[in-house]
């Protein structure tokens, strides 16, 4: 996994694509997911709240931004598995980046490497918000 963080947003998709490129079914994709999500960092108890609760999703997450626009952190776990290595996956490309870079990225990755057709429409639709979510939370920082 290649989590260097001064690759542009663009490059860190490229860089889900070709991973993803390795799996030859969706089985091994979402296991791969599965250990990405258990690969996050530790997620503070305190910010599991309703202040950063990502609402849209069928489960449970949360997303806490910090930084500026300069830089932008994000913290982020869920309850799920699946969602979590989502989550990953998403914070690879968006965090640690300026304002103006998050609000320009467009996830091309979703698309790239099949998310759209597997997920579940719930898992989806919780993807999305949790997109507009960060892209949110970067557009009040310009």
């Amino acid at each position: 996994m290649n989590t260097i963080a001064n690759a542009s947003a663009e490059q860190a998709q490229q860089d889900i694509a070709d991973e993803f490129a390795f799996f030859g079914d969706w089985t091994e994709r979402y296991q791969y997911l599965i250990d990405l999500g258990k690969r996050l960092p530790a997620f503070p108890e305190e910010y599991k709240t309703e202040e950063y609760r990502v609402h849209g999703c069928q489960s449970m997450v949360w997303l806490v931004p910090s930084g500026d626009a300069s830089r932008m952190h994000f913290q982020a776990t869920s309850d799920s598995a699946i969602v979590s290595g989502l989550i990953a996956l998403v914070l690879r490309v968006y965090s640690d980046r300026s304002a103006e870079e998050i609000v320009a990225t467009e996830p091309t990755f979703i698309q790239t490497i099949g998310l759209a057709k597997h997920l579940s429409p719930t898992r989806s639709n919780g993807l999305a918000a949790m997109l507009v979510k960060l892209k949110a939370y970067a557009a009040a920082q310009l």
